[in-house]
């Protein structure tokens, strides 16, 4: 476990990174955002955050070549106590791809109004989840990342892991107003990062936060992360925006179901981390919770 604290790139890696972060600073040289997006401040971070993604989570991504060059509205299961996942996902979408490109997660309100950390995030492209905000994104041609569980998805004790949470429907609204496709996402091994996890969630709300997870470790565990992307979906043209609740569900399952299927073959194929733990884990946390 300890030999992935060796956070330094491998020169492979770090050529790679270089090459990216080129390509990332032509195709944004003339973007410009109303939150203060800076390249630059996209080079700082990714020089902090690859040697985590790359050695410490060992991140694995399959089906990158479902991804074009076109936006997308992304959508993904939301997993693991803090938001680590969108930082992943981010990366992956960067790092991972012929095609480099700068994903716009979208971050609880809470998250953006935060000191330095909303700021930073901003300027790195994660900005407040509203619906004009996105709209924005979209039809300038950048793709978006949304976690319709919201803070539920992150918001599990360990006895929930993986059981995906209904999804609202914002964004499907959004993806028929900017005509974008749906690219469904599933992140694997993030649960794992904080294993046994109690909600103290009346205290959270008295400090100003959504929830407030307990964890035997406050540092988040070397947990191996593998990161699917699924097929683009189409979203229903015969659908406007402002369609019932009923029927835009209809479209919404399917998403869901996508996910949930790569939930279920993502578990059956993740990377041993403290197997014997987990079963044993789950009991106690059952008769507890």
């Amino acid at each position: 476990m300890f030999d992935q604290l060796k956070l330094k790139l491998s020169a492979q890696d770090s050529k790679q990174k270089e090459a990216c972060y080129q390509k990332l600073k032509e195709r944004y040289k003339n973007y410009r955002d109303p939150w203060g997006f800076s390249i630059s401040s996209v080079k700082n971070a990714m020089d902090i955050t690859l040697p985590i993604y790359r050695n410490y989570f060992q991140v694995r991504v399959f089906g990158m070549e479902n991804v074009q060059d076109e936006p997308y509205m992304i959508v993904s299961n939301h997993t693991g106590q803090i938001p680590i996942d969108g930082m992943l996902i981010t990366l992956a979408m960067a790092f991972e791809s012929d095609r480099p490109r700068i994903i716009h997660s979208m971050v609880e309100r809470f998250m953006a109004a935060m000191p330095f950390l909303g700021d930073m995030a901003a300027k790195t492209g994660s900005i407040l989840g509203d619906r004009e905000n996105c709209k924005w994104l979209l039809d300038k041609g950048e793709s978006i990342l949304v976690f319709p569980e919201g803070v539920r998805g992150i918001n599990k004790p360990t006895k929930d892991f993986y059981k995906l949470q209904k999804f609202s429907s914002g964004f499907y609204r959004i993806a028929i107003h900017s005509k974008v496709k749906i690219l469904p996402v599933t992140v694997i091994g993030a649960e794992e990062m904080f294993p046994v996890v109690f909600q103290a969630k009346d205290l959270g709300k008295k400090l100003g936060f959504p929830s407030l997870p307990l964890s035997l470790n406050l540092f988040p565990l070397p947990s191996p992360i593998d990161i699917y992307i699924g097929k683009p979906i189409e979203v229903n043209t015969e659908l406007t925006p402002d369609a019932p609740e009923n029927e835009i569900r209809k479209n919404i399952i399917e998403i869901e179901n996508v996910i949930k299927a790569n939930i279920a073959k993502g578990l059956k194929e993740r990377r041993p981390f403290c197997d014997g733990l987990r079963k044993p884990i789950n009991d106690l946390m059952k008769k507890v919770t």
